[in-house]
């Protein structure tokens, strides 16, 4: 990839966030494990991207690259034009704390604060003005205006993610990386925390990509890649489940021919 090529995917307004030629290694010789291996992809901004794979396939490891969360052996990641893979510690933790969200799987949430006080906490640690106006826009969307009191004892699972989702998008980030956030969810919270998701994209213009192994779950996204081996092999737009578990078996078929 080029300079002038990545300048151009800099510039390029419909992209949130990109990899050009990511690689990432663990280990030496032969324990060597190619998690990514010469991945280039584009996320949309304003869309709902899905990552799925079988385990080891390097999706959360794409993930994490792409979020800072972990380096990468080479390549280049760019979030909102800003050169992610190249950044110091302390330049990393400020983009997390202005141009980032996160939901995991496990909800994350400060017992001794109220969901009110958990949702602004980012907000509250880099010392910037909660905008009210756009609060209560994500607690109404996210369904928590009479919760906002509760603390998360007091908060079923669905509505505790659904805390961790606000409190992800109050900070108005440039993206919002999810990992497996309905992994520790029930069916009806599970759906309570997609739909959730695909509104804030659809209605407030939010970009978030998805980690999940789940073929409903991936099927609220407006896109769905497949890794495989530490690449991308397949992409789907506008998925249904069944779409998605069709090219999972197509994977798992072809994986199990290999071996």
């Amino acid at each position: 990839m080029t300079t002038a090529q990545l300048d151009t995917a800099q510039v390029d307004s419909s992209v949130i966030a990109s990899a050009r030629n990511l690689k990432k290694v663990y280990g030496r010789g032969s324990t060597t494990v190619h998690a990514l291996d010469d991945v280039s992809v584009d996320f949309e901004r304003g869309k709902f991207t899905a990552i799925m794979g079988p385990s080891g396939s390097g999706k959360s490891t794409l993930m994490h690259c792409m979020a800072g969360l972990d380096t990468v052996t080479s390549g280049e990641v760019l979030v909102n034009g800003e050169a992610v893979s190249s950044m110091s510690q302390r330049q990393l933790t400020k983009l997390r704390r202005t141009q980032l969200g996160f939901i995991f799987q496990s909800f994350n949430l400060v017992p001794t604060l109220s969901a009110e006080e958990n949702i602004t906490l980012p907000l509250d640690i880099a010392r910037q003005r909660v905008d009210r106006e756009f609060f209560n826009k994500v607690v109404q969307a996210v369904g928590l205006d009479n919760r906002l009191r509760h603390r998360p004892a007091e908060l079923s699972g669905g509505q505790q993610q659904r805390v961790a989702c606000a409190r992800a998008l109050v900070s108005k980030p440039s993206v919002v990386f999810a990992d497996e956030p309905t992994g520790n969810l029930d069916s009806t919270s599970s759906r309570e925390v997609l739909t959730f998701l695909r509104s804030s994209v659809d209605d407030l213009g939010q970009s978030v990509v998805m980690v999940t192994h789940d073929p409903v779950a991936a099927s609220y996204a407006h896109r769905v890649l497949f890794l495989a081996d530490g690449k991308i092999v397949k992409e789907i737009t506008e998925p249904t489940p069944d779409s998605i578990l069709t090219v999972l078996s197509q994977l798992t078929n072809a994986a199990g021919e290999k071996h």
